[in-house]
């Protein structure tokens, strides 16, 4: 068994998302390489950072990511495999790169409860001052805004 860390930076740019991983962005691979029967059992961790824009309110974020990985290099002439031994190395870009473009938010946000942008001026929420429009957003539902419970209590109830 060998265990190795090493830091590289990205070869290119990880991910086609709202995130990336840029290139040249440092990478810190710690990796165990372990011989088993059928190759060589590789396993470890990758941590990097990836930059982007909201989501929701398409600010700029940058967040760290942690992967952890794992994945047998088969020996040539073995069965049918992804990764395979050659010329008794490893080649672990493909697989450190395909376990953190996975890693990479679908949807990123810059915090968990950002609420976005207005749908009418196009405004940050968060920055906006927070005034209250008087009319409904949406006028098919107009009708419907001076509709309360009470109107239900007072109408005839039918008893069959």
């Amino acid at each position: 068994m060998r265990e190795h860390t090493f830091d590289v930076p990205a070869p290119d740019k990880w991910g086609e998302g709202l995130v990336a991983v840029a290139e040249g962005e440092p990478l810190v691979v710690d990796v165990r390489l372990e011989s088993v029967h059928e190759g060589i059992l590789a396993s470890g961790e990758v941590e990097t950072e990836y930059t982007g824009i909201c989501g929701r309110c398409l600010t700029d974020i940058a967040e760290g990511v942690k992967v952890e990985f794992q994945e047998l290099f088969a020996y040539p002439g073995e069965d049918e495999a992804d990764f395979e031994v050659q010329d008794d190395h490893v080649d672990l870009e493909t697989l450190v790169r395909e376990a953190v473009v996975l890693s990479l938010p679908f949807q990123p946000v810059c915090q968990p409860d950002c609420p976005g942008l207005d749908p009418v001026t196009g405004e940050r929420l968060t920055e906006s001052t927070g005034s209250q429009q008087s009319e409904p957003l949406d006028p098919r539902w107009a009708a419907l805004q001076d509709f309360t419970m009470t109107n239900d209590d007072e109408s005839p109830r039918s008893r069959g």
